[in-house]
């Protein structure tokens, strides 16, 4: 009998896995771009379903899909981290474009907080302008020194939602709806069984509604399915105020003063 081409998963566990993602024909390394991968067709082909499932269900509940600039100017990660505790992304900076040094440095986006923040706080002015539901298919980059396909790249695949609301109970409200469809997708489409419990705040000072409990969630799922890397974060929702307030997205809901709406930022990757 032919010796498989695919390590055994007891020998040697990373040698399995990216053995089956080269033999299934999913993605190979780049090489000539380091820590990026080139996703097959059989690869996207998974990327397409997810997509669809959710894109779907967006559109049926009101959201919207825009895409904003891939190059953001580098003083709005300065603003975030001045919100974010412990705020240390790895950024890839463009520092010169057109043959001439620019007057201020553009970061490839590692994500888009910041820049679809900006933006709420040119479009809502009013509660009349809630709730705001918007959506982002596109890809990012972080700088890793260690990658893996479908796990951790340079680059990968990434959809975020951004949506704005008057009120804290309306942003939970569409957290836990996220909550749900994520969970759903992960045991129907993708069959990771995650583990049910109660979503809560993580804390009341940052208002990252239930990211402990999904961290929880992950570990046990990881129990029943090794594959998944301990970096690997397969969804993450919050309803913040800090980054409504670095990005000045205020409303006057008959109070002259205004106050920071309530934002949801949930994300899917496919790194």
């Amino acid at each position: 009998m032919a010796e498989s081409p695919i390590t055994a998963r007891t020998q040697d566990f990373a040698t399995w896995y990216q053995d089956v993602v080269l033999q299934g024909d999913m993605a190979e390394p780049a090489e000539i771009v380091k820590g990026c991968m080139v996703i097959k067709a059989n690869g996207y082909a998974v990327w397409e379903l997810l997509q669809r499932e959710f894109d779907d269900r967006f559109k049926a509940t009101g959201h919207q899909n825009m895409y904003f600039p891939l190059l953001i100017p580098q003083s709005f990660l300065h603003k975030e981290a001045e919100h974010v505790e412990g705020f240390s992304p790895e950024l890839a900076v463009v520092t010169i474009a057109g043959g001439k040094q620019l007057e201020e440095p553009y970061v490839i986006r590692p994500t888009s907080e910041t820049i679809i923040g900006h933006f709420f706080g040119k479009w809502i002015k009013s509660w009349r302008d809630l709730p705001m539901l918007l959506n982002q298919w596109a890809n990012v980059m972080r700088w890793e020194l260690r990658t893996r396909m479908f796990l951790r790249t340079t680059e990968f695949l990434w959809q975020e939602g951004h949506t704005a609301h008057e009120t804290e109970a309306e942003a939970r409200a569409e957290t836990m709806q996220m909550l749900r469809w994520w969970h759903k997708a992960g045991e129907q489409k993708i069959v990771v069984k995650g583990v049910k419990r109660k979503m809560q705040a993580a804390s009341e000072s940052d208002e990252d509604i239930g990211y402990l409990e999904q961290c929880r969630q992950l570990t046990a799922a990881r129990a029943e399915h090794p594959w998944l890397a301990p970096g690997s974060q397969m969804v993450r929702q919050q309803a913040l105020r800090d980054f409504t307030q670095a990005m000045a997205a205020f409303f006057d809901p008959h109070n002259p003063a205004g106050r920071p709406s309530w934002n949801r930022e949930p994300q899917l990757l496919a790194s």
